[in-house]
């Protein structure tokens, strides 16, 4: 990543959004910190100390198109440009099978899908100014189709997040539809999209309750934002390598 890269972490204010952010900053990007409340950006900001040096709160709802075009302008105004762009706002909403209803698979893919794309669409031109973009998508290893067929014994409570992992199995596909679209794309073909499984990490949507930490469950974000000109797109990875779609 080169200095003075200008990055933005949606859904920020806490957890691998947050540890995401501090971690851009200590390799040298300007951090824009996105949260639905500009107060709890600041605080999150604050409580890093000297590691939030770089980093600046923003107000940004995925959900809101008024709040999503806004950010858009303030970059453009500010910046001119966006190097950095990881879609890590989502939300866990449990439910068995026999409970999922389609008000709350909507309410999921409201944020876990549907925000990535207006993010995505809002900030493309901005991302084509830069000479190294990077895009990721935080996903989730429950929405691999490959281990889920196989029987794997993925961490969590399978029988509540039916909803949840089809909608990071979305993020997933989008991921790979956008860098076949990108590389038909003389200006984007330069654009790297991947998706990134944090691993099951402790955070306030699993009620700290998985054993990996934050700084941990950033690693694989971090690397696919700062991948080198010859590094993969188009892929589902973890700290460990490419995981099975």
């Amino acid at each position: 990543m080169r200095p003075g890269a200008v990055a933005l972490v949606t859904g920020a204010n806490r957890g691998i959004g947050l540890e995401t952010a501090r971690q851009l900053a200590l390799r040298g990007a300007v951090v824009l910190l996105g949260s639905r409340d500009p107060g709890r950006g600041a605080d999150a900001v604050r409580s890093l100390g000297a590691d939030g040096a770089g980093i600046r709160p923003v107000a940004l709802d995925v959900t809101d198109p008024d709040s999503v075009t806004a950010l858009a302008k303030r970059l453009d105004r500010d910046h001119g440009r966006l190097d950095v762009l990881v879609n890590n706002a989502g939300v866990f909403l449990g439910a068995t099978a026999a409970d999922t209803t389609a008000e709350l698979t909507r309410d999921l893919l409201a944020v876990n899908v549907v925000g990535p794309v207006a993010v995505i669409h809002a900030l493309l031109p901005l991302l084509r100014r830069s000479p190294a973009p990077r895009i990721v998508n935080v996903s989730s290893t429950t929405a691999s189709f490959g281990l889920t067929c196989a029987g794997a014994d993925l961490p969590g409570d399978a029988s509540v997040r039916m909803a949840y992992t089809a909608s990071k199995a979305a993020l997933n596909m989008l991921t790979v539809q956008y860098d076949l679209a990108f590389r038909r794309d003389p200006e984007l073909a330069h654009l790297k999209i991947n998706s990134a499984s944090p691993g099951w990490t402790a955070t306030a949507m699993n009620g700290f309750r998985a054993p990996r930490t934050a700084a941990e469950g950033a690693r694989s974000v971090v690397d696919l934002a700062t991948l080198p000109d010859d590094g993969p797109s188009g892929g589902f990875f973890d700290e460990h390598g490419a995981l099975a779609w």
